[in-house]
């Protein structure tokens, strides 16, 4: 899954939800440069767009790809739970080793089937 096929994926779902009238036009909202995801426990996360750069977030896409298919008119949801999820953007947030994201991407692969609940 390329970032240009997820951007457009995201712009289409929020389209969507606007054009519904949403009575939760908040949850609808994000800040330029980011999108939404949701966990598997249905918990919404903003991410920054720089994000998509990120070879361990961008394999959890793929996942999510295959485990779920392409969402066309709902939100993209990941492959984990939220406690993960918190996890993985604190990580994210801090920045990591090349070494420690080999180790992580080995983990997201190699463990996803026990990342979905």
């Amino acid at each position: 899954m390329t970032p240009k096929k997820i951007m457009k994926m995201v712009q289409k779902w929020r389209i969507e939800v606007l054009k519904s009238g949403s009575s939760k036009m908040n949850d609808a909202r994000t800040y330029k440069g980011h999108f939404v995801v949701y966990a598997t426990d249905k918990i919404r996360f903003v991410m920054p767009l720089h994000y998509l750069n990120n070879i361990v977030f961008m394999e959890l896409l793929r996942i999510s790809e295959g485990e779920f298919g392409l969402p066309r008119d709902g939100p993209i949801t990941l492959p984990c739970d939220s406690m993960l999820m918190n996890y993985l953007v604190n990580i994210f947030e801090r920045g990591f080793s090349k070494d420690f994201e080999k180790t992580l991407l080995a983990f997201v692969i190699g463990d996803k089937c026990s990342c979905v609940h």
